[in-house]
């Protein structure tokens, strides 16, 4: 039996993101162990993926950290991994794979065709850019990477307590907070009082409750706590429709098959971080502080199930 390791340190939008990857390598290497090399935030995450064998924490500690970076080494020097699928394709793993000596390694980098640029290759949608790396890498079968199933991380046994909701995702990392549209509260009023059969509901993290209260949203909560990512996913799995920022929330609903709509401004777009699916839509303007509210419940009315 080989080991197989998988590289992807976050962020919760990618995590949900390489759920179809993968499943084609675990598909692929069904007699060997896979092992995810991540962030300490996804551990409890990874730990209900039917995909990963075993998880090794990488604590990401700067690259002057010689001894932590000596142990990491020679931690994973100890596996001998027969392959390397890097979904993280970060600089810092360019790094590792100097390092790593692992024969077999496969990245954005290593797949590219002679005369085929980097720059160029990053200009595709993230999951099919994961195709192409998958098949390049010689996994014989893709079939589950362009359409990832996020439904492995739900925790079925959480009690939302709601049925009828509205779920609203207003919220951003604050070191992104280009991508918040500023609007939310003027919709959250509107929405109110045009689909009064529904909760409007939030489910924030542990420094965005305040802003739910500013919003006016109704928190769903863990024991007065915020829940962690497993609740999440149930949460946004059972609402009615999904109105969210380009974040975490947004990347489970779409590939959760729900419905719902996420708002784009300039920072990015749709295609190049593969969220848009049959069911989950998206509004992208140039500007996220000239889309109104009143513009955003237009296009929601035939959309939300009345």
């Amino acid at each position: 039996m080989s080991n197989i390791l998988v590289i992807k340190h976050g962020s919760l939008g990618d995590i949900v993101q390489i759920s179809g990857a993968l499943k084609d390598i675990r598909n692929h290497f069904q007699n060997n162990k896979i092992h995810i090399l991540t962030t300490m935030k996804f551990k409890f995450l990874f730990e209900s993926c039917p995909y990963i064998d075993e998880i090794i924490i990488d604590k990401r500690l700067p690259r002057w950290n010689f001894f932590y970076l000596l142990n990491l080494i020679k931690n994973i020097r100890s596996y001998n991994f027969e392959y390397c699928f890097d979904l993280q394709n970060s600089s810092r793993t360019n790094f590792y794979r100097k390092n790593f000596k692992i024969n077999n390694w496969s990245s954005s980098l290593t797949i590219l065709n002679q005369g085929e640029s980097k720059k160029d290759f990053d200009q595709e949608g993230v999951i099919q850019r994961f195709k192409v790396q998958l098949d390049r890498s010689n996994i014989s079968d893709t079939q589950n990477v362009l359409k990832p199933d996020f439904s492995w991380a739900i925790d079925e046994q959480f009690n939302i307590g709601h049925k009828n909701y509205l779920f609203i995702a207003p919220f951003c990392s604050p070191k992104l907070q280009n991508k918040v549209w500023p609007n939310f509260k003027k919709l959250i009023e509107l929405l109110k009082i045009h689909y009064p059969q529904y909760k409007i509901l939030a489910a924030p993290g542990p420094s965005e409750i305040g802003m739910c209260k500013e919003l006016d949203l109704e928190m769903i909560l863990n024991n007065n706590k915020p829940t962690n990512i497993k609740q999440l996913a149930k949460i946004i799995k059972n609402a009615s429709y999904v109105i969210a920022n380009d974040t975490g929330p947004a990347h489970i609903a779409a590939h959760l098959g729900c419905k719902g709509l996420a708002i784009f401004g300039p920072h990015t777009s749709a295609k190049k971080v593969s969220i848009e699916t049959e069911n989950f839509q998206v509004l992208e303007v140039p500007e996220l502080k000239n889309l109104t509210a009143e513009k955003v419940l237009d296009v929601l009315k035939s959309k939300i199930p009345t």
